[in-house]
């Protein structure tokens, strides 16, 4: 199977929010047309030709007519699930969406009832507090704890989160975004118990389930015996096609899924993804999609070893928490002993590198930068000799 990550794409001036100095403005404060962007999880790599070929057949048909989504569609979402995750689902479990973060707004409103608290956390993918916060929900915070360089979930604070009645519902990030932690079963199982002896409903994000490395293993929530539950799938990650507004929300109960159903119907939305969305899908989960990913992980694996072992030798001062899952390095600046601001002037201004702050994952997340190594090689070198210089 083709596949050349080593190929270097040009993305400026292609409206790429990443690369484009406006987008870049979303997040920084001090940009120009030298800034390197490591910042939104967007990769730099060309999707798979095979996509490509199917999505160019399509447009060569020259109707673009409302769209349904037939048993093929759905077929390719059960094997894709059944293949990874080692998940039975049923077709009608399957709710199509525009998008992850179109779908946490959904049940957040389909799940609770305004005042009711929503369980996170901290640090943690800044659009699961917004989905609360502008839906006049409370956000709970169960911070994750640091120790030994590693985050784990405090079972303590969440059961007793859990017990509180106020709180409808737990958002679940699986793998953890920005930390990189992949769940063990054993952790969830734990979680499971808590959810069914508390009626406490689960969102589980799993966006990014296929990019679980270095061996480490994936277990989703959908294989334990968990009653009230929603899982949130999406090639958008996998194989960078976010713009193609492709997503599935998987829902086993029936009047869950009625419940979130009715959410999209009052925004006058349908579960039927955008055409080429839906073609995307079928053609990447597959036999050759598996291939990609496979050849994807191994380019992963070896730029984030290439990023740890550099901060190791030439900026030690900045420690790389171990990554298990993502493309989303999570490092701690705290040892160069420096305020926000003059990090955000030395990281922008000096080397100008856009990332995300810490700052933005919540209280906890200071003294962090997130870096999206999900580029070429030298782009990656490019961006930490500029760090070694700075620092």
């Amino acid at each position: 199977m083709k596949s050349n990550f080593d190929e270097y794409v040009e993305r400026r001036g292609t409206d790429s929010r990443k690369w484009d100095l406006t987008g870049m403005l979303e997040m920084a404060q001090y940009v120009d047309e030298e800034s390197i962007p490591m910042w939104v999880a967007d990769m730099d790599f060309k999707v798979p030709e095979f996509v490509v070929e199917k999505l160019e057949k399509r447009v060569k048909e020259q109707v673009f007519g409302y769209n349904i989504v037939g048993e093929s569609y759905y077929e390719s979402v059960k094997y894709w699930l059944k293949k990874k995750n080692n998940w039975s689902i049923e077709q009608e479990w399957i709710v199509p969406t525009s998008g992850v973060v179109p779908a946490l707004c959904f049940s957040v409103r389909a799940f609770t009832e305004e005042g009711d608290g929503v369980i996170v956390q901290n640090p943690v993918y800044p659009p699961f507090r917004s989905s609360i916060e502008l839906n006049n929900r409370i956000v709970v915070n169960s911070p994750l704890k640091l120790l030994n360089g590693r985050y784990e979930m405090d079972f303590i604070d969440l059961e007793k989160k859990f017990k509180d009645p106020k709180n409808k519902l737990f958002i679940l990030c699986s793998p953890h975004n920005p930390v990189g932690r992949v769940w063990t079963e054993e952790e969830l199982k734990k979680l499971v118990i808590l959810s069914n002896e508390n009626n406490v409903t689960i969102v589980s994000d799993e966006i990014h389930s296929d990019l679980v490395l270095f061996k480490n293993k994936f277990t989703s929530l959908g294989t334990l015996n968990l009653k009230n539950l929603i899982v949130c799938t999406s090639i958008s990650k996998t194989f960078n096609l976010a713009a193609l507004k492709a997503s599935n929300i998987i829902i086993p109960d029936k009047i869950l899924r009625g419940k979130f159903k009715e959410e999209m119907f009052k925004v006058g939305l349908k579960p039927v993804p955008n055409i080429f969305g839906a073609i995307a899908t079928e053609s990447c989960y597959t036999d050759d999609g598996e291939k990609w990913l496979e050849n994807l992980k191994k380019y992963l694996e070896n730029n984030y070893e290439y990023l740890k072992k550099y901060l190791e030798e030439n900026i030690p001062s900045i420690k790389c928490t171990p990554l298990e899952g993502t493309y989303l390095a999570w490092l701690d600046l705290k040892g160069l002993n420096l305020t926000e601001e003059e990090l955000v002037n030395k990281i922008e201004k000096e080397a100008k590198i856009v990332i995300d702050g810490g700052h933005i994952f919540g209280e906890e997340g200071k003294g962090f930068i997130r870096l999206n190594f999900a580029c070429h090689r030298d782009v990656l070198k490019e961006a930490l000799e500029r760090l070694k210089k700075v620092f």
